[in-house]
């Protein structure tokens, strides 16, 4: 596939954007006087998932439990940076801007319990929230769309070069009972795999079949359909996407499951606040 210029919502739905009349309570006051490091806020278009095409405010958090090699993000894992700000002052800078729906990323916003204020504040004044999280922190807090990205065993860093970061992204990066917890409260949720190689695909395998069983309560019921599992190739370039798509597409339609591209790359190029 090559880029054309023109604007392409891969995967938006009318019941997947829901939410996009006027915010109805953004005028509420804001009293959390929390604080938070940010990296980066922006509004851009969501460029991955079931809102692919929404407009959205992003609240990139810094700071991240784990340390994929190739993260795209590191200045909010690896090296993170970015000043403290109250809970306050971004719900604010949230309302001023005027648009409904918000992504929490990272980093790992689920670190911060401050986030968790913030998702309140949200929810009263009636946006619609997005949490893309690793799926490795347990936190019920007031979400739309949970967003969860579990890291395969390739993700982990090499081991000569970052002993201490490897083991420690080893050892947290799949706790499926928290990511069960995670996808039964959820009021809607999305499982996305980041691929590198089809030597990948048995792990995700494995990982879907223990996501996706009953849950005790609703044994009859699988706790995650596969129309929730969104396959996403790594890559930061049109380039590298296309080329992924090749051989991940077919596979991913084959298991029944969702393919998923990154649109922020096809219409910005891989840049900060986008």
């Amino acid at each position: 596939m090559t880029s054309t210029g023109e604007i392409r919502f891969s995967h938006a739905s009318p019941e997947a954007t829901r939410g996009t009349a006027p915010v109805p309570n953004s005028n509420l006051p804001t009293v959390s006087a929390s604080r938070l490091r940010v990296a980066e806020t922006f509004v851009s278009r969501q460029g991955e998932g079931k809102l692919t095409g929404q407009q959205s405010f992003f609240v990139r958090t810094s700071g991240c439990n784990l340390r994929c090699w190739f993260c795209d993000t590191p200045y909010a894992s690896w090296k993170p940076e970015g000043p403290h700000q109250t809970v306050a002052a971004i719900a604010d800078e949230i309302a001023a801007a005027g648009v409904q729906h918000v992504v929490l990323t990272g980093g790992e916003p689920m670190l911060p319990e401050s986030v968790g204020e913030l998702c309140q504040i949200l929810s009263d004044r009636g946006h619609h929230i997005t949490i893309e999280t690793a799926g490795t922190i347990d936190r019920d807090w007031p979400c739309d769309l949970m967003s969860i990205s579990p890291k395969l065993a390739a993700s982990s860093p090499e081991p000569r070069e970052h002993p201490r970061w490897a083991s420690l992204h080893q050892e947290r990066r799949m706790p499926i009972p928290v990511m069960r917890n995670l996808i039964s409260r959820a009021r809607d949720v999305q499982v996305k795999f980041v691929v590198d190689s089809p030597d990948e695909f048995d792990e995700i395998l494995a990982v879907v079949d223990e996501l996706s069983k009953p849950d005790p309560n609703s044994p009859t019921q699988s706790l995650l359909a596969s129309d929730d599992i969104w396959i996403m190739p790594q890559g930061i370039t049109e380039a590298a996407l296309d080329q992924a798509a090749t051989w991940l597409r077919p596979w991913s339609d084959q298991q029944g499951f969702r393919y998923c591209d990154r649109m922020q790359i096809r219409w910005y190029g891989n840049k900060r606040g986008t």
